[in-house]
């Protein structure tokens, strides 16, 4: 796993910093033929978990991104709640992974793209850990044109 911290570059956000490795995942999942959902756990500056969508190779529907990342941030903190810490994932959480977020207790979540089908926000905000700061949008057209692409590519071969 590549860990690297944020090293305050003027000319980019920190959420935009770590949105990009966020998106880095999301081309290795892309690479997978996965749809291509990253995700990375940051705490105080330093990227301490990894993740992108596994579904296909695992044959599993829970190996969401988010769930990859959150996992591995666990591991390394040597325990199971990341309320210091910080989601970046590429796409907004499904409400499986939102749910996990709760009981992760994750300080923030930031996402990419909003996904008006499956996004946890248009069923039940609530559903996060009720002291999670949750921020939308970063990189959003970014992160949205490499599902879209992925999609338009999946329907085009059939």
């Amino acid at each position: 796993m590549r860990y690297i911290s944020f090293d305050g570059e003027a000319s980019i956000s920190p959420d935009e910093f770590f949105m990009n490795e966020a998106l880095r995942e999301a081309r290795e999942a892309l690479k997978e033929d996965e749809i291509p959902i990253g995700a990375i756990v940051t705490c105080k500056g330093q990227i301490i978990g990894r993740g992108h969508n596994l579904t296909e190779r695992l044959n599993d529907v829970s190996a969401h991104a988010e769930m990859q990342a959150l996992t591995a941030a666990a591991n390394y903190m040597g325990g199971k709640y990341l309320k210091d810490c910080t989601l970046y994932v590429t796409m907004e959480p499904c409400v499986m992974c939102a749910g996990a977020s709760y009981w992760f207790q994750v300080g923030r979540i930031v996402f990419g793209a909003y996904d008006t089908k499956l996004g946890f926000g248009r069923l039940n905000q609530k559903i996060t850990h009720p002291k999670t700061i949750i921020t939308g949008g970063i990189k959003e057209n970014e992160c949205a044109q490499l599902v879209r692409d992925f999609f338009k590519s999946k329907r085009q071969k059939t």
